[in-house]
């Protein structure tokens, strides 16, 4: 160690006076190095930032899962002309998939209700009233953190039971304990035996599944809210406004679906009033798509510290022009050509570092600037910033070979001549 101290330490130090004498010079030539790390580190940011957001996505859908969805008409005139061809999504769909679809795990329907009115009151958002049977815990990997979800016997007597979702919870009955507590649902008052933990991510919607925040819901049985809510225009509407299938593991989602899909364009006639989604196939096709950009980007805040290396080569050759009577003299009194080589690969190198870790600090700053103003989500990690700082030295490295070689081969003797 004390031998490679009392080898570099005096480089280290030349090298930075050397770089001290023209200041200007030698931070116009970093800028390059800073713009391109900064660059390179706020792209990849901006990556695993739409990664991570996707990621947590595609995880509250279930990737396991596969979801089927009634779709919305527009106005009635295109509701009364779907009627005409498909019944609507109904349990006779969930049945036929049940009975003749291998690999499935779990599934239960799923009837949904945007209540009228709310008691207690909330100034907030309503929440959403959905029918499910009792296995959707299972399926959407709920988890309760107080009381208990409700059981297949309540679920047959059509039990006037829910399980709230936080925020719907502390929106309705506050921060003290619900369970126990009753809430009125349109005309139906319903008994809180238990609250779901807090869902992590926004709500969005995903290739045209709208995906429910957990915590706004209220879950009931399905029988309870089949038996004891009225649907108007229930002859127009669909039976069932959805269906959660889990299907066993080893099992291809992918495949199942497409099952699935051929079933109910049989039953529905090809009219078009559901869709079929499949996270495993979303997840692979958003990872298709990221790399794509992540590669794009990487490309882009490559062309940046090359253009960073290409002026770190151009200010060393006139350097090297510049200071090529000191390497005369420096080789007449015994300097060899490793050494000269060492000393401006010194100094490229020197400047690589320094820009770097100023590249980094920006590329940090600008990643914030950027999820500030666009919305987006961005992550800075560890492993981007040992990239972005390994790819400037690397450059510094590269683009400081040819003049430092250059350097070592002057004639001493013409050197010390040269005015």
């Amino acid at each position: 160690m004390s031998n490679f101290l009392q080898a570099y330490i005096p480089e280290i130090y030349m090298g930075l006076s050397s770089l001290l004498v023209h200041k200007l010079r030698t931070m116009l030539t970093m800028l390059g190095m800073i713009f391109g790390v900064g660059a390179v580190v706020a792209m990849l940011a901006i990556t695993a930032g739409v990664e991570k957001e996707m990621l947590s996505y595609i995880d509250l859908l279930g990737v396991n899962n596969i979801i089927i969805e009634a779709k919305e008409a527009v106005d009635r005139n295109e509701l009364q002309a779907r009627r005409a061809i498909s019944p609507g999504m109904s349990m006779r769909d969930y049945r036929a998939i049940k009975e003749n679809v291998a690999g499935i795990d779990q599934m239960t329907p799923r009837k949904r209700f945007k209540p009228m009115k709310v008691l207690p009151k909330t100034a907030a958002e309503p929440p959403v009233l959905i029918g499910v049977l009792p296995n959707y815990k299972e399926i959407q990997s709920l988890r309760t953190i107080e009381g208990r979800f409700f059981t297949a016997e309540e679920d047959d007597r059509s039990a006037p039971v829910c399980v709230l979702g936080e925020s719907a919870k502390v929106n309705l009955l506050g921060y003290e304990p619900a369970v126990g507590k009753f809430v009125k649902v349109n005309d139906v008052w319903l008994q809180v035996i238990g609250v779901m933990a807090q869902q992590a991510g926004a709500d969005t919607d995903v290739e045209g599944v709208e995906i429910i925040s957990r915590n706004n819901l209220i879950v009931a049985p399905h029988n309870t809210v089949m038996r004891r809510f009225e649907d108007n225009n229930s002859y127009l509407k669909d039976e069932i406004d959805g269906i959660y299938i889990r299907v066993q593991t080893g099992t291809d989602s992918i495949e199942t679906a497409n099952v699935i899909n051929a079933i109910l364009t049989a039953t529905h006639k090809d009219a078009g009033d559901y869709t079929v989604t499949v996270p495993a196939g979303l997840l692979e096709q958003k990872k298709r798509t990221s790399d794509i950009f992540k590669i794009v980007m990487i490309c882009i805040a490559g062309i940046s510290l090359l253009v960073g290396g290409i002026g770190i080569m151009n200010i060393m050759l006139a350097t090297v022009l510049e200071r090529t009577r000191e390497i005369g003299i420096r080789r007449a009194i015994g300097a060899r050509q490793a050494d000269i080589v060492r000393q401006f690969l010194t100094e490229a190198v020197m400047i690589s570092i320094i820009g770097g870790l100023a590249g980094i600090a920006f590329g940090f700053t600008l990643s914030r600037i950027i999820a500030a103003a666009a919305g987006w989500s961005t992550v800075v990690t560890f492993a981007s910033i040992a990239v972005a700082f390994g790819v400037s030295v690397g450059i510094g490295l590269l683009f400081g070979i040819y003049p430092a070689v250059q350097a070592a081969k002057l004639d001493p003797i013409e050197a010390i001549r040269y005015e």
